[in-house]
């Protein structure tokens, strides 16, 4: 059988399959419409989450940066108060050795200057009685019988002569008050070596039992001892605000 060539040609579409093929292509891009909605719907989500966690962590770093400097503020100005303080308690401690110093140096140019009216009763008229005195309360405090006595180098010839009065007179006072007439042996030294030194501003050191027992009357030692005792009443007298 020969066949012609319009029996080659495709058949005309009919109404039906044409109706169809409209239906899928709707369908298709409904579908693909929906899909894309989807898409951007979800790329919305994902943008609005990853800036909403942004933000989020953004605010933390922010807080905790806030905090740390607060910290670090704190503990700055906590380490500015303690040396504040501590330059204040310094400044009041040097202000204190400094006052301090001022007044001892005060005290001792009072010390000073009675040293020197010490020099002028050792060269005043009175002194030959002055020692007489100095050496009987110097055997009375050292209760002994063998006794020496030393004095400056320039108070020798002062000394001898006094002494053996200054001696009677401890007897009669030890005799008065106890009944018993002593017998001392009362010598000055006469190693000039062991004199009295200048500082010693005049006076008289006893001596017993082979210089184990001193008794020092000297110029400086009594006025050393009338400053211990005076002390307070100095200080309250220069320095009231205390």
């Amino acid at each position: 059988l020969q066949r012609k060539p319009s029996d080659l040609l495709p058949a005309p579409y009919s109404p039906l399959h044409t109706n169809t093929a409209t239906m899928a292509t709707d369908q298709i891009r409904q579908m693909v419409n929906f899909i894309l909605q989807e898409a951007h719907e979800k790329a919305n989500e994902i943008r609005v989450k990853t800036e909403h966690d942004f933000n989020l962590e953004k605010q933390t770093l922010v807080h905790e940066a806030k905090l740390n400097v607060q910290d670090e503020f704190a503990k700055k100005e906590k380490d500015r108060e303690i040396q504040e303080r501590i330059s204040h308690s310094a400044e009041i401690g040097a202000c204190r050795q400094k006052k301090m110093s001022l007044r001892d140096d005060l005290l001792n140019s009072l010390m000073k200057e009675a040293s020197s009216k010490c020099k002028m009763v050792a060269g005043g008229k009175n002194y030959d009685g002055l020692l007489q005195k100095l050496i009987v309360q110097g055997l009375i405090k050292i209760e002994e019988l063998e006794v020496t006595v030393y004095c400056r180098s320039e108070d020798v010839s002062t000394v001898k002569k006094v002494l053996p009065a200054a001696v009677e007179e401890y007897v009669d006072i030890i005799e008065k008050e106890s009944g018993v007439r002593l017998t001392p042996n009362v010598t000055l030294n006469e190693d000039r070596a062991k004199d009295l030194p200048e500082s010693s501003n005049g006076g008289v050191k006893l001596t017993a039992c082979e210089g184990r027992i001193v008794c020092d009357n000297t110029m400086t030692s009594r006025l050393e001892l009338v400053y211990s005792e005076l002390k307070p009443s100095i200080r309250a007298i220069l320095f009231p605000e205390e």
